[in-house]
């Protein structure tokens, strides 16, 4: 006899009733907010083309590092899942998946899914070996319907906003198409310069040259770099981006004087940067991209501490973000004072820090946001995008920071379909945690209601520029 999904109505809040009953009312009030999602690596080309996702494997396992990381993890290789292959059939590829999909118990990945083959596709049963064909062929058929293809799913989402990550080498066509098509849906880049101000990013001098072709500057010298990068951005603007972000292996900034930085570059562009030349080339850049937003009005993204490509044998097999990105302890305080003293106080430019670092919350990023007036905190991230980390960001910021230093949520996923699904999780924590506030009497319940509100929506858009 198959079990049943498990998808009850009051899952995240809290067991206590008195407390529950507080939690559900809020919740009512913001599950059906729109969506804005400010953050995220789905595919451009999706909604450009409105084509049919190809299969369930496709569309749910080889893109999703949370799933295959896992799966790896107990010795199942990723060409049987079809990641890097193109020859995998993707049938077997799911019965694998399906196989070990009890991994995933207690994880938020298993929070997410079982709520898309529930509220996507109607999927009541659970997924494992004896269901995998039948949730395979519902899924598969219902792919080929109008009502599945990506732009009717993002109305059905109710989405608002979503940005994708972009290279700055990108043409952005894809965002083009969208725009010109006709349809409604809002879609826009973020502009990713990694490429081509990490020195240790793999091709990093040929990306120097290729900017400088695609903006017609002479990259060779520091000037004209800074200038095709100016370029870049007022291209992506004009594409309708409102933030940058960047993936930096750390906080570090620099404000270097301009011979030395030119000489950096110089040897930068030589491949001559030992480990703490490259660390000082990325710490003035993040510290020249705060000056450009000064500028040109773009949100700053920093997004360090990781660990990336930790296992060499799959990144030397698949590329990037192949599930092996590890966190490492990230120091703030020291690390963004060249560039807090360049910036900090101007109240027009917003940064926005994110950390995979818990134990810098209270310590370091609370007390920082809650003085700087261009700082703000971003969500609990990528690790911690569970309901206990919600828990204990939200703990552990909101003494020193309060809410309003805060921004929302954003879900941080190249799984398209597990957007509402991690919007929900949000909102359910935040409820949750507001409902504690009111039944501590520290928190009236008209006030939960204005910030449940708030945090579901209304700071997203505003911190974002959207």
């Amino acid at each position: 006899m198959h079990r049943q999904i498990e998808h009850h109505p009051d899952r995240l809040l809290p067991t206590d009733k008195t407390v529950r009953k507080i939690a559900r009312t809020l919740y009512e009030g913001v599950q059906n907010l729109p969506i804005i999602s400010p953050h995220g690596h789905t595919d451009p080309a999706w909604f450009a083309t409105n084509a049919p996702f190809d299969n369930p494997t496709d569309l749910f396992v080889t893109p999703d590092h949370y799933i295959f990381r896992m799966l790896y993890s107990q010795g199942v290789d990723l060409a049987v899942l079809g990641v890097g292959q193109t020859d995998t059939d993707p049938r077997k590829a799911w019965g694998v998946f399906a196989e070990h999909y009890y991994l995933f118990r207690g994880t938020p990945t298993r929070i997410w899914m079982n709520y898309v083959f529930k509220t996507v596709f109607n999927i009541d049963i659970e997924l494992n070996t004896d269901t995998a064909d039948e949730y395979y062929d519902i899924i598969a058929a219902k792919l080929s319907q109008k009502e599945y293809l990506p732009r009717a799913l993002f109305d059905r989402f109710n989405i608002e906003l979503l940005a994708t990550t972009d290279s700055p080498l990108d043409d952005l066509a894809h965002h083009k198409t969208v725009k010109k098509s006709g349809w409604a849906g809002r879609v826009i880049p973020t502009f990713r310069p990694d490429p081509v101000v990490d020195p240790e990013f793999e091709g990093f001098v040929a990306n120097i040259a290729k900017l400088g072709e695609i903006c017609g500057e002479d990259t060779s010298s520091y000037a004209g770099y800074l200038s095709a990068l100016r370029n870049r951005r007022a291209f992506f603007i004009e594409n309708g981006a409102t933030a940058t972000d960047h993936g930096h292996p750390t906080a570090f900034t620099a404000d270097l004087p301009k011979a030395d930085i030119e000489a950096l570059f110089a040897k930068a562009l030589k491949g001559g940067l030992n480990q703490e030349e490259a660390e000082y080339f990325r710490g003035h850049m993040l510290t020249e991209m705060a000056s450009m937003s000064v500028d040109d009005g773009l949100v700053m993204q920093i997004h360090p501490g990781s660990y990336r490509n930790h296992n060499r044998q799959l990144f030397q097999k698949y590329g990037r973000d192949v599930g092996a990105d590890i966190p490492v302890s990230t120091e703030y305080v020291h690390n963004l004072k060249a560039l807090l003293d360049k910036h900090g106080n101007d109240p027009e430019l917003t940064i926005i820090l994110f950390t995979l670092d818990e134990t810098t919350y209270s310590r370091e990023l609370a007390p920082l946001a809650g003085h700087y007036p261009a700082l703000k905190l971003g969500p609990a991230w990528w690790f911690h995008d569970s309901p206990e980390g919600m828990r204990r960001y939200r703990e552990r910021v909101t003494e020193t920071a309060g809410f309003y230093n805060t921004v929302g949520f954003n879900d941080d996923t190249r799984a398209f379909l597990s957007i509402p699904a991690r919007h929900d999780v949000a909102r359910r924590m935040d409820c949750s945690f507001l409902a504690h506030l009111v039944c501590d009497h520290r928190l009236g319940e008209t006030e939960a209601h204005e910030l449940a509100q708030d945090l579901s929506y209304n700071l997203v858009k505003s911190a974002y520029k959207l």
